[in-house]
């Protein structure tokens, strides 16, 4: 389906945001392994690595989903992961961890992605009520 208000299709969209999920968790991957090796860095990255790289996991099962609200279900489990990914950056950024840019950056881009997730599910939402 056409949409009408950006000349795109429903698929090329859907393509658009997966590489925006991986490029996301690969972006994340590589901030990982810039970190210092020090226990506090490793600790965080970790824990940022996980959660960052399982977004666009959770996008994609969601993608696959075979009702409404298993759709939800998987997007709503992405956006926990990226508002406990951007708490890991919002960890890392006092402790000097990796540069404040490059964080910020990452943070912008966690919340455009939080963003079209949200209105992903409250348009569902909307849909399966009305």
């Amino acid at each position: 389906m056409r949409n009408e208000n950006c000349g795109t299709t429903d698929a090329e969209r859907k393509t658009d945001l997966n590489q925006r999920m991986r490029d996301f968790a690969l972006q994340v991957i590589r901030l990982y392994s810039a970190l210092p090796k020090t226990t506090v860095a490793q600790v965080i990255g970790k824990q940022m690595l996980r959660a960052g790289t399982s977004v666009g996991a959770h996008y994609c099962e969601g993608t696959r989903s075979r009702s409404d609200a298993e759709f939800i279900s998987k997007l709503e489990g992405a956006q926990q992961e990226l508002a406990e990914t951007s708490y890991w950056f919002d960890l890392a950024q006092p402790e000097s961890l990796a540069p404040a840019v490059r964080l910020e950056v990452l943070r912008r881009e966690a919340d455009e992605l939080m963003a079209i997730l949200v209105a992903s599910v409250k348009t569902v939402k909307r849909r399966t009520r009305g």
